[in-house]
């Protein structure tokens, strides 16, 4: 008994063995082992229908692929952003290695809900799968940003009001 146990062991170890080196199929263990990003992407509905529909070799558009890279680009490495992007039939490694550099180079936050419906009217592909509900689309309710990025929005928020505030001044001064 012992001697056929041993055997099963040693099957399963070679088995898994051969998964590690047979490349695509360890490709997808690997992304199932990457997940703890996608799992909580997909605890915000918008993100779910992106993955899903990415899933699915869906073209999600530009705007869905921008919105996508925007929120993702805080939960997923590199490499599976890249791999998600390009699971759009209309997007290669370059293109989406590309977008992934605009948006980390211009420091984009995620967009809020009302950046997103207006660029979901510019396109064909739905990226809000439910656009009345005004939960819909709100990633600050569902997913857990870094520190760093509620503080870029406060800073943003900061120098607007210094600038309104500026303008008003200078329109005070230009009507006395």
């Amino acid at each position: 008994m012992e001697l056929l146990e041993k055997k099963i062991e040693a099957l399963e170890n070679s088995g898994s063995e051969k998964m590690s080196s047979a490349g695509g199929e360890q490709d997808e263990a690997d992304r199932g082992s990457d997940s703890e990003g996608v799992a909580a992407l997909r605890s915000d509905e918008m993100m779910n229908h992106l993955l899903s529909s990415l899933e699915s070799g869906k073209d999600i558009g530009h705007y869905g692929r921008l919105v996508f890279a925007m929120v993702a680009h805080h939960f997923l490495s590199e490499e599976e952003l890249l791999d998600w992007l390009t699971r759009d039939r209309d997007v290669s490694r370059e293109q989406a290695m590309a977008l992934l550099r605009q948006v980390e180079s211009r420091d984009y936050n995620p967009p809020r809900r009302e950046r997103i419906v207006e660029w979901q009217s510019q396109q064909e592909f739905p990226i809000l799968p439910r656009p009345d509900d005004p939960d819909c689309g709100n990633v600050y309710r569902n997913l857990k940003f870094p520190q760093s990025v509620y503080e870029h929005i406060e800073e943003y928020r900061e120098e607007k009001a210094e600038a309104e505030e500026q303008l008003a001044a200078d329109e005070g001064l230009v009507r006395d």
